[in-house]
């Protein structure tokens, strides 16, 4: 199970699903309110989106499953994972932006105000129904890297755009930046934090508060990546789980 993060859709998992569906059965999809999946009128929230999760793997009757996010929807797969563990085989996290764990770490305090300028002039912007501003202004200064919304094409733009209100439900959901590490302690798979060497060290000590509480982490840093290794570098992304998700079959084959 492939579960996206903010803005975007399945797609972004387009270069990785062929990499991994030679060793695994792949499934991605919309999450609530993105691309073709159902817009509801009422505020989203992360609960919502985990529900959605659990309901999929149920009603497809794939449990238990490797279930991998990255960002927003690495928050989404912990948040599950603290819910119903039975659900899963193993999980899968890249940068979930859960920044409450590290409100009190003095070395993140700087990433940390820089990033909230950053996310209030997105969510201004988008209140303000500039959808194609907030979302350059996203992609541009959180996302990627100045300069970068020009390069993408006009098909994935326009998914940023259709997509942008979705994120203003992310930044009204009150307990979106934290999880319950205390429940993830009980976590009893295993399971792969993943991380750039481009990004503010603030995302690594935030996997390091997520790596304290689960039993059986493991750890790798993905190297020239950023926030969104599926779309920069896939094939290194893809390899990464397919050695993990090969260690655990092999680790239950032995249970």
């Amino acid at each position: 199970m492939l579960v996206h993060g903010s803005w975007v859709d399945h797609h972004v998992w387009d270069a990785v699903v062929p990499l991994l569906a030679g060793s695994l059965r792949v499934l991605t999809f919309d999450r609530r309110g993105h691309s073709a999946s159902e817009r509801t009128p009422s505020q989203g929230s992360m609960e919502e989106d985990a529900r959605d999760l659990a309901a999929l793997i149920e009603t497809l009757d794939l449990a238990p499953a490797h279930v991998a996010g990255v960002s927003w929807g690495g928050s989404i797969v912990l948040r599950l994972a603290s819910k119903r563990s039975e659900l899963f085989l193993s999980l899968i996290a890249h940068e979930p932006p859960l920044f409450a764990l590290v409100a009190d770490d003095v070395e993140c305090r700087d990433d940390l105000r820089a990033l909230s300028s950053v996310l209030e002039i997105v969510a201004e912007r988008l209140g303000e129904g500039d959808l194609e501003g907030g979302a350059r202004h996203y992609v541009d200064e959180v996302a990627y890297e100045p300069g970068a919304w020009a390069r993408l094409t006009e098909e994935v733009r326009r998914t940023y755009v259709d997509n942008a209100r979705t994120y203003l439900d992310q930044r009204l959901s009150l307990d979106q930046w934290s999880a319950d590490l205390t429940a993830l302690s009980d976590f009893p798979h295993p399971a792969l934090l993943t991380q750039g060497d481009q990004r503010a060290a603030m995302f690594g000590r935030i996997l390091d508060r997520v790596a304290e509480a689960l039993p059986e982490p493991r750890r790798k840093t993905l190297p020239g990546t950023a926030h969104a290794p599926q779309l920069t570098h896939p094939t290194a992304y893809a390899e990464a789980i397919l050695a993990f998700t090969s260690k655990t079959k092999a680790t239950a084959s032995l249970r």
